[in-house]
């Protein structure tokens, strides 16, 4: 039993090596589409719910998914808060953070 074991071990830290080797050394990250894909990102858009409503936050919502568009355009193409507002409410980074 203890032989299986320290053979599972072994057989376990081989294949984290090779994973690390292959698979994990000289990632980078691409911060450009990181950045893209926060800034569409709809679930921000409770962010907005404070200021403006959780009804209105849903018309933003569904603007931006139908129209293809971010958060922002779809705020401003609604009316509902000014791009420095928008700005000054939709913090991705406040959001994840406890």
């Amino acid at each position: 039993m203890i032989f299986n074991f320290l053979n599972s071990v072994r057989l376990l830290a081989d294949a984290s090596r090779s994973f690390a080797v292959h698979c994990v050394a000289g990632l980078e990250a691409n911060r450009e589409r990181i950045e893209a894909y926060v800034k569409n990102c709809r679930m921000l858009v409770t962010a907005l719910n404070s200021k403006i409503g959780y009804d209105n936050a849903v018309k933003i919502a569904k603007t931006a998914h139908q129209e293809g568009t971010s958060l922002r355009e779809a705020t401003l193409k609604l009316g509902l808060l000014s791009g420095a507002d928008f700005d000054q409410t939709v913090i991705p980074e406040r959001i994840t953070r406890p």
